[in-house]
């Protein structure tokens, strides 16, 4: 049963489309939605499409930096962590390894990280429930350092330095009731929000939590099949931040907000792709 090829259900791909990058499978930029992850998409060379009938569409092609041409792709992951477990199982059974999720996020730590900023997520508080079903809350969301790394010089590299923070980030399950205040625990969810930007949580968004403790989980059972102890699948999150003391920016500063958060995201694969991440070759 184990000797079968995966099939995946939800996305249109094969291990061939995401096995790349000599062998360390293609890096994938996860967006919450379709629309950014074709915007993410128009800067590839040699764009390729594997369409879905649930608009988790995938895009293939490369990106060319210092030399190198790294092969990357583009899905939505869809909003929250139910959706983004699905797609990212989906993704890395057939081949993928390095998972950077490009999104957005609300401040909570208005006015120092306001509306046009960026986040680089370093680690995320786990309030949703998604994760609890694969380890207990105490296991920590952790990004992997080697994007955070890559995020940072990245931002360095392209200006953008001065608008990007790096630190925890809030994932949660409900945009309405936790950040919002909607419903009957109202009184207890702003006293909870209140905790974290006491507690320096830096923005409040819905997926990077999940995503990075998968990371962690793939890496693990890698390392034990393989008997490789480095960890071998990395996780990292880019949010542009729409909301501070209002829940949301007027559109166009949005937009402006989420096509720099797609600029850095995509500065940030190639400052990996000529890290230590990315594999040696010797003449």
């Amino acid at each position: 049963m184990h000797d079968e090829p995966f099939v995946p259900h939800h996305i249109t791909a094969t291990t061939a489309d995401l096995v790349g990058n000599d062998g360390r499978g293609r890096i994938v930029f996860l967006p919450g939605s379709d629309g950014r992850a074709r915007e993410i998409a128009q800067r590839f060379d040699g764009l390729e499409e594997r369409p879905s009938p649930r608009s988790h569409n995938v895009y293939l092609g490369t990106l060319q930096h210092e030399g190198r041409t790294i092969e990357v792709a583009a899905v939505c992951s869809g909003m929250g962590t139910p959706s983004l477990d699905i797609i990212v199982q989906e993704l890395f059974h057939l081949g993928a390894r390095v998972f950077l999720r490009v999104g957005t996020a609300g401040s909570l730590q208005a006015p120092r990280v306001k509306v046009g900023d960026l986040v680089i997520g370093t680690g995320a508080v786990r309030d949703e429930g998604t994760s609890r079903n694969y380890v207990p809350p105490e296991y920590p969301a952790i990004a992997s350092p080697e994007l955070v790394q890559a995020a940072r010089g990245a931002a360095r590299r392209i200006g953008f330095a001065d608008r990007t923070t790096c630190g925890l980030v809030h994932s949660k399950d409900s945009l309405f009731a936790r950040e919002f205040g909607a419903g009957p625990m109202a009184e207890e969810s702003r006293r909870y929000m209140t905790i974290l930007k006491r507690a320096g949580v830096v923005a409040s968004e819905m997926e990077s939590s999940h995503l990075f403790v998968l990371a962690a989980l793939f890496s693990h059972d890698l390392a034990v099949a393989q008997g490789k102890g480095l960890q071998q699948v990395l996780a990292g999150s880019i949010l542009g931040i729409i909301g501070d003391d209002g829940p949301f920016a007027p559109p166009e500063e949005a937009r402006l907000t989420v096509a720099d958060s797609v600029i850095l995201a995509v500065e940030t694969v190639k400052e990996l792709a000529v890290g230590d991440w990315w594999p040696r070759t010797t003449s």
